[in-house]
């Protein structure tokens, strides 16, 4: 892809990472991702806000073809896919200096090891005249590391959010296609940004007021109509749970699977929305979309050498990291012979302000009592989300 012009003076010059699949050995990226940098030229000075990953070095020299100088660059948050390839940009730009909140400057000395004397610090509310335009940089700490920040161009608009309102998607487009918002940003931000709801809370009332026309994230496509996403990051992070429960579960024999299917169709009968993920077919992504507004997630899981399946400890420890807006938990399943799993569960997900609802384990194949307390707690969640006024 070409460069291309944001505004007059300000370009994108990133890099579209066509066939990226897989983010942090952790995130699915089924449709790639990009690393947006940009160009600002004043009549005073040439500003480079965020570099590339070093993978993608090749495409980010390639937009830079033909400029000559470089007097400052802009570090928003220091992970290498923001930051990755400055140390080579430092050595083609000798006369640049690398501009970074206060903590920032101490992570990337810890994590490039960059040239000491020519990294500077910014302060919240700091201003850079460029000729003709001025960028004020904002401190946002923990959206979603502790020395991020943000850069707002303010004659023209344009806001630098970092990570903050971007999504991983790969497309030509300069600006978010329809579907963006309740897809590939969706996801970015359930993956990224809901544990840090707090610290994005009073980030997002901060940006109240000022003048933003167009929000350039550092993944993903740039937003023109900034209203939409910003609305759609109010509810995800605001709003209140949906009238909806997650049924997270692995089987092994068939006895936890009976108990399940049985559970789904008791919620359905009561009014409440249900979504099924197998774990042996659910990705971490597809697991963190869902809890973005689901009021209950349910573990279901077969006893394994007195605990829970691997595959439901996995998905525990990530709802717990997340942090997500649950109301409830409760656990399901079956066993052989003994074990702990509801209380291990219970353990792992310790973090997520929830009330935890009585577990429903049964030995072996599940007898009609046993589907009746599965029928209890369908009516046990499905009264907790009418009283809550949930819809």
């Amino acid at each position: 892809m070409t460069a291309r012009e944001v505004r007059p003076g300000l370009t994108w010059v990133g890099a579209i990472d066509w066939e990226r699949r897989l983010f942090d050995s952790l995130i699915p990226t089924p449709q790639g991702t990009t690393y947006n940098a940009y160009l600002l030229r004043g009549s005073q000075r040439t500003v480079l806000l965020d570099t590339v990953d070093a993978s993608c070095l090749p495409a980010l020299l390639d937009h830079l073809r033909g400029v000559d100088r470089v007097d400052d660059i802009v570090i928003h948050h220091v992970e290498q896919d923001h930051s990755g390839s400055l140390p080579f940009i430092m050595e083609r730009y000798p006369e640049a200096r690398v501009l970074i909140s206060p903590k920032g400057r101490e992570m990337l000395l810890d994590h490039l090891r960059v040239d000491a004397g020519r990294v500077e610090t910014v302060e919240d509310g700091a201003t850079l005249d460029v000729g003709g335009r001025t960028l004020r940089f904002l401190l946002a700490p923990w959206q979603h590391w502790p020395e991020t920040m943000m850069t707002h161009l303010s004659d023209d608009g344009v806001l630098f959010s970092c990570d903050l309102f971007g999504a991983h998607l790969a497309s030509a487009a300069l600006y978010a296609p329809d579907g963006c918002v309740e897809g590939p940003a969706r996801s970015y931000y359930a993956e990224i940004m809901m544990p840090f709801r707090n610290a994005i809370r009073r980030n997002l009332d901060r940006l109240e007021g000022l003048d933003i026309r167009v929000i350039a994230p550092s993944h993903g496509p740039l937003h023109d109509k900034p209203e939409r996403i910003r609305t759609a990051y109010d509810t995800w992070v605001s709003g209140p749970p949906r009238n909806a429960a997650i049924v997270a579960y692995v089987s092994m024999h068939g006895s936890t699977r009976e108990m399940v299917e049985r559970l789904l169709g008791a919620l359905a009968e009561r009014g409440v929305r249900t979504l099924g993920m197998d774990l042996t077919s659910t990705n971490a992504g597809d697991l963190a979309d869902a809890l973005v507004d689901a009021a209950t997630l349910v573990m279901a899981t077969p006893t394994v050498l007195g605990g829970a399946h691997p595959l439901a400890v996995s998905a525990a420890y990530l709802a717990n990291a997340l942090k997500p807006k649950l109301l409830h938990v409760a656990v399901l399943g079956s066993f052989g012979w003994g074990g702990k799993t509801a209380q291990q569960i219970a353990d792992l997900m310790s973090g997520v302000r929830a009330e935890v609802l009585p577990p429903v384990l049964t030995r072996g194949l599940p007898g009609d009592d046993d589907l009746a307390a599965v029928d209890q707690l369908a009516s046990a969640i499905a009264d907790r989300h009418a009283a809550a006024g949930l819809s």
